[in-house]
């Protein structure tokens, strides 16, 4: 791959966001005409792995293999999840290099071992001189160089930050307006933390964005937090319901060398992830209807096919209900009903869909006309 492309196959950068009224962002009237990168990448948001939820800066080389083995050894990489993520460091003449204590091979037989497992590799790299968490160089006074090193070691998938930025803004920061033109991919939202509160403000802060996202380019509300213990299962099906509708990018964070049953069930639902990976249309869905504590988020799939969640985000079980002219269905319209965590399908549902949710918890369906 050539440098210039591989710099810009992802754009990642932190902004703050308000919120918006509830709309049908899927109606031709409010679509955003947004540029878009040609560079044949993310035609639907990418999958993989990324350490720094669980391990921040303590990684290496053997736990890379071994993430690597993981992942096509518990199935994950045949539903998808291609990208496993790392870092790096500088030596005295500028050129990026791994650390000797933790990467001994290198980063190009890295790359090799990972390729080899039919994966792809990516890495991470920073708008200053250091990345957020101090401890790895930037790219700032760097990047064409950065750029060629990585093409060199094979890397496929760079995610570029803005910490540390010397005041250079080159852009307006709020990146959904304009980094199409430059990645497939652009944070929406502040870092995730593995809480419910934090991971319900991140799906707020994202769904203000979702007209600009498609195929080519999407919002990222920051990676996904399940499996690592901070949330209760049903919270972490709503973390990984919610990401899924958004077309946000699926990038697991947990210890997948080790993750429970439950974990292993969320992240390789097919139902929810081909939501995810639906590109028809590529349309990301969104909040529909709010009602306190009780929500619905809706969006189309194509083919008369109509993706909807009802999200209980209070702390007691309740009833929620989608109305049909929320979701944009006509009033007389009758659809099959397919719950995509227990697989159920209840037929012939016509005006709305109604459920009893647990607090924290959601039903995900996909709705098709008959």
């Amino acid at each position: 791959m050539e440098a210039k492309a591989l710099l810009c196959a992802l754009f990642s950068l932190l902004l703050s966001t308000s919120a918006v009224g509830i709309r049908l962002w899927w109606s031709p009237e409010v679509v955003e005409k947004r540029p878009t990168l040609q560079n044949g990448l993310g035609r639907t948001p990418q999958m993989g792995w990324n350490g720094w939820n669980h391990f921040t800066c303590n990684i290496n080389e053997q736990t890379i293999r071994q993430v690597a083995d993981a992942m096509v050894g518990t199935g994950l990489a045949k539903l998808g999840y291609e990208y496993i993520n790392i870092a790096h460091d500088r030596d005295s003449q500028g050129n990026l290099v791994p650390n000797p204590s933790t990467f001994p091979s290198g980063m190009k037989a890295l790359s090799d071992y990972v390729h080899g497992k039919g994966l792809k590799l990516g890495i991470y790299s920073d708008a200053g001189p250091r990345t957020c968490s101090q401890q790895m160089p930037g790219s700032l006074g760097h990047e064409k160089q950065d750029a060629k090193t990585f093409a060199s070691w094979g890397i496929d998938y760079l995610k570029y930050d803005n910490c540390n930025d010397q005041g250079m803004s080159p852009q307006p920061r709020n990146p959904a307006t304009w980094a199409g033109g430059v990645g497939n991919s652009w944070r929406t939202a502040g870092d995730i933390k593995d809480e419910w509160g934090n991971m319900t403000s991140n799906a707020d802060s994202n769904d203000v964005w979702a007209s600009y996202a498609g195929p080519g380019g999407w919002n990222d509300p920051d990676m996904l937090e399940v499996g690592n213990g901070g949330m209760t299962t049903e919270e972490y099906c709503s973390h990984f319901s919610i990401w899924s509708l958004a077309k946000a990018p699926l990038l697991t964070g947990c210890d997948i060398r080790s993750m429970s049953k439950e974990t292993k069930e969320i992240l390789s639902n097919q139902n929810v992830i081909a939501v995810n990976q639906a590109h028809a249309l590529g349309v990301e869905g969104h909040k529909v209807q709010k009602d306190g504590n009780q929500e619905v988020w809706a969006g189309p799939l194509g083919g008369g096919r109509v993706a909807v969640v009802l999200w209980n985000r209070g702390p007691v079980e309740a009833s929620i209900t989608a109305r049909w002219s929320s979701i944009g269905l006509g009033a007389s319209t009758v659809v099959d009903a397919h719950d995509l965590w227990t697989d159920a399908v209840t037929s012939s549902v016509q005006g709305q869909l109604k459920a009893i949710v647990g607090t924290h918890a959601c039903k995900m369906y996909v709705l098709t006309t008959k």
